[in-house]
């Protein structure tokens, strides 16, 4: 029996015998044409991708036991593992919370290390099974935390710096009183010292920091259900540690910490971007001063006005031949040790036109008020002094000057 195929059926017959052959290949791990297995679209966006050479450090940050920041790191954590991200708990401190418990087992925990001391058996985050397990993402709480003698780490932050080091993404908690330089207002706000803390740098090295935020009467009531501490203690607590006034003063605390963070990360994305604002974030105020005597009193009236305003405080002055005699350069030092005693961040701009130092000073630094003084109110030193403002206002960007009058010296 003889078939008659067409040349039109004769090219399809080969099509369907070329997808097959490539869809065989596809499926059973072929070799390539240079004798290796293809990659996958995944493991070429893997290799593409740039290295990590360290692990994503997120601080979940409160001002109180009982705010949030376990919850919302596990509910976090609980969204990313969803995402077939590898999350595992390296520590979660519970302290009898139910709704704690139930996020926390929804994910893999490593089991903690058991270590004795002075006849009783503690358990510590066990670090090196992290590190041989080698999740993506590992939850560490209370990171203030003081491990039992006989841990690798004195403090549980330094356990967080070699996960973090070998590339393990950490989310973490802490309250803001355990900040190693706010310890000393925390116990003048509350009277109670805090012994745990942790340095600055540890806190600075987070990528991310989120406020786990709630009113300080909310916080309150839900001391009085029973939520944070059984009853019988939160009555205790609420007139001690837990009043409202110490709240709020952590509570602001905690809110300035974060702010500094924003700002700083806005700052390093403009300069990373080459970009301009149109308006700044944070208030930061300039006081334009010179060798007169006078200065002492700008600087002062600067100071309560950043302090009012919680903003960044600069004295700035040019250099100018002026300055060069021994009175004026006597009155200069003194009105800079005036201003470094109210902690401004003293800035000498170099020798030149004063109204275009001061201009080019106000726009890198994102300077939103200035204060000049007015000293010289008549004759041409009132011309002079007029001019120099007109020339500052035509170059500087948009900020609010303040000129405030002072007694001629």
């Amino acid at each position: 029996m003889m078939m008659h195929i067409t040349k039109r059926t004769a090219v399809f017959i080969a099509g369907c015998f070329t997808a097959a052959f490539y869809a065989a290949i596809d499926n059973s791990g072929a070799l390539d044409e240079n004798g290796a297995v293809p990659k996958t679209p995944e493991q070429w966006l893997e290799e593409a991708a740039p290295e990590k050479r360290e692990g994503v450090f997120k601080l979940f940050l409160g001002y109180a036991p009982g705010v949030g920041k376990t919850y919302n790191m596990l509910s976090e954590a609980v969204r990313r593992n969803s995402r077939a991200e590898d999350v595992v708990v390296g520590v979660i401190e519970t302290h009898g919370r139910r709704p704690i418990k139930e996020l926390a087992d929804r994910l893999d925990t490593i089991p903690r290390r058991k270590l004795e001391y002075k006849g009783t058996v503690f358990e510590e985050m066990d670090v090196d099974a992290i590190l041989r397990r080698k999740p993506a993402v590992v939850l560490v709480d209370e990171l203030a935390h003081t491990n039992i003698e006989g841990s690798k780490h004195p403090k549980r932050y330094q356990d967080v710096m070699d996960l973090l080091d070998a590339k393990i993404d950490v989310l973490s908690t802490m309250n803001v009183q355990h900040i190693e330089s706010l310890t000393p207002m925390v116990e003048r706000i509350t009277g109670v010292h805090v012994r745990e803390t942790v340095p600055d740098w540890v806190v600075q090295r987070a990528g991310e920091i989120v406020m786990a935020d709630l009113t300080p009467e909310a916080l309150q009531t839900r001391m009085q259900r029973g939520d944070i501490y059984p009853i019988d203690r939160a009555e205790r607590a609420i007139g001690n540690f837990f009043r409202r006034g110490n709240l709020i003063a952590l509570r602001e605390l905690a809110l300035r910490q974060v702010a500094q963070v924003v700002d700083k990360t806005l700052e390093a994305h403009r300069a990373r971007e080459h970009f301009e604002p149109s308006v700044s974030v944070r208030e930061r105020i300039a006081v334009c001063v010179s060798s007169n005597p006078s200065a002492q009193y700008l600087i002062a009236r600067g100071g309560r006005m950043a302090h009012a305003m919680d903003a960044e405080f600069y004295v700035v002055y040019v250099d100018v031949a002026a300055d060069e005699s021994n009175e004026n350069r006597r009155t200069l030092v003194e009105n800079i040790r005036f201003a470094e005693n109210l902690e401004a961040t003293v800035v000498r701009l170099e020798r030149g036109d004063v109204a275009a130092r001061v201009a080019e000073f106000v726009g890198e630094k994102h300077i939103t008020q200035v204060i000049f003084g007015r000293s010289a109110a008549e004759g041409w030193r009132k011309y002079l002094y007029l001019t120099v403002i007109q020339r500052f206002l035509r170059n500087a960007p948009h900020v609010d000057v303040h000129i405030v009058t002072q007694e001629a010296k």
